[in-house]
């Protein structure tokens, strides 16, 4: 019958640790001389594909063009604006009319019966000022 050898296998830790050390440094160059090349060789690359397509895909529409739409935009924001600023005013003078303090106040009860028969931005901002 053949006899059976025993293996043994002693564990250095010292080489184990450099091998790991050498490999994780190898993977870090590895990465970063990838990256090099990357951003070296990727815009001669990217240009003749740019040149193959047609410009509407890559360039911005004309500045002519967008602004207009700027100005619309512009337009529609500052109604927006406006709208806002007045539905907050509509709601202090709402919320100044039905506070109980504010019936004893004369310059508030004033100010009120200004802005109900004829609002300005002085009587609402009077009312702001004194109904709270």
């Amino acid at each position: 019958m053949p006899r059976h050898r025993e293996l043994k296998i002693t564990l250095k830790p010292l080489p184990l640790i450099l091998c790991v050390a050498f490999g994780l440094w190898l993977g870090a160059v590895a990465i970063v001389a990838s990256a090099w090349l990357a951003l070296l060789f990727w815009p001669q690359q990217v240009q003749p594909l740019a040149q193959a397509l047609p410009p509407s895909v890559y360039q911005p529409a004309p500045a002519q063009a967008a602004a207009p739409a700027r100005d619309a935009q512009a337009e529609m924001f500052d109604r927006y604006k406006d709208i806002l600023h007045k539905q907050e005013q509509q709601q202090a003078a709402e919320a100044a009319q039905g506070n109980p303090r504010n019936l004893n106040s004369p310059k508030c009860q004033f100010w009120l019966q200004q802005n109900r028969t004829a609002p300005t931005d002085k009587s609402q901002a009077n009312v702001l000022e004194f109904c709270y």
